[in-house]
């Protein structure tokens, strides 16, 4: 089993930035397929952004890309997500997942892929 911590979340005003963590302890976060996803109330689990194990290659929802990066620290054994120029249309809670296979590009945004998961963490975009 492994664990994912996220934190980072909270409330930031429209333009705002926020960047969210994933840590997962004991865990080469470099070993596994790792990603973002996030779900607004009363909607579906979305995907954000995700990297593929053992590479920097990495995968953006479209409408997210240029205002989303994700990125991993393998010292830390750390994913990070980092949001800027954030919108109400973002508020959602973000949750970290993990998969222990090599996912290929065009498996990247399926939740279906990933055995871990985190608890999430609630981003609100309000002024």
């Amino acid at each position: 089993q492994v664990q994912l911590l996220e934190s980072g979340g909270g409330l930031v005003q429209p333009g705002g930035s926020l960047r969210l963590s994933c840590a997962a302890p004991g865990r080469a976060v470099n070993g596994y397929s790792m990603a973002w996803f996030r779900q607004a109330p009363g909607k579906d689990r979305e995907f954000v952004a995700a990297v593929k194990r053992g590479s920097s290659s990495t995968s953006y929802e479209r409408s997210l890309k240029g205002r989303f990066t994700i990125s991993r620290d393998n010292a830390k054994n750390t994913l990070f997500l980092q949001m800027n120029n954030l919108e109400p249309e973002d508020t959602a809670v973000y949750y970290c997942a993990a998969s222990n296979r090599g996912l290929i590009t065009s498996s990247l945004w399926d939740d279906h892929q990933y055995e871990f998961w985190g608890q999430g963490t609630q981003v609100t975009v309000s002024s």
